[in-house]
């Protein structure tokens, strides 16, 4: 068996190709289901889409995935190749925006569950403290506006197929924006206050918390 691990050759998802005999079924994909831009029906999609999920990673390879989420166009199609999504007040850790501070890599995922489907869009974010566009959604919630904004070039647009995604139906939900209120913010859901004490942020993300703070 050979050590992919170290084997600098077999580096990357065409390496992986070779070895696991999938170039032929990739060839296909990379040619008719991959742009390097967002034609018109991605985005109409990414103008219904109400969430989406953020992949970052810092200049040490430490990998963060969240959430973001808002009223119908919250993430806004600038054209066939920017986006633009709102950062709102959150925890205070910013590790999303921390990551794209070092690495400007950003891997985003929208996910439509009713039509069960899904479209990747990768590229490189900027962090922007104002933006001004036509097409930037203002949020109905009472006095929730972006202290800053993510913008993305976009460097791949293809399709999340449908095959496992669940369909699912929206209900009411009451959502308090802005609020510091421990219950209303999910409580001590998995118990982390009374476990051990807090570990210290990865190396990578250390460095840059110690350079900020000073140190």
């Amino acid at each position: 068996m050979q050590d992919l691990g170290t084997n600098l050759e077999l580096i990357g998802e065409r390496g992986l190709q070779a070895v696991y005999g999938s170039e032929e079924r990739a060839r296909r994909f990379y040619e008719t289901q991959m742009l390097d831009h967002l034609n018109e029906t991605m985005r109409e999609f990414i103008d219904r889409q109400e969430m989406m999920f953020v992949g970052t990673a810092d200049d040490g390879g430490n990998c963060d995935a969240t959430f973001r989420a808002g009223p119908p166009g919250f993430v806004a199609v600038l054209d066939e190749r920017q986006v633009a999504w709102p950062e709102y007040r959150g925890n205070g850790v910013m590790a999303s925006l921390g990551n794209i501070s070092t690495n400007q890599h950003a891997g985003l995922l929208f996910v439509d569950f009713q039509d069960s489907i899904g479209l990747h869009v990768n590229g490189r974010a900027t962090i922007v403290e104002r933006l001004e566009h036509p097409r930037l959604a203002v949020d109905p919630a009472p006095g929730r506006r972006p202290e800053r904004w993510v913008l993305v070039d976009v460097h791949e647009a293809y399709i999340h197929c449908r095959k496992h995604i669940p369909r699912l139906v929206k209900v009411p939900h009451d959502r308090s924006w802005g609020t510091d209120n421990a219950r209303s913010k999910g409580g001590d859901y998995f118990g982390a206050a009374g476990g051990p004490a807090p570990v210290a942020p990865p190396a990578a993300r250390r460095r840059w918390w110690h350079r900020l703070a000073g140190g």
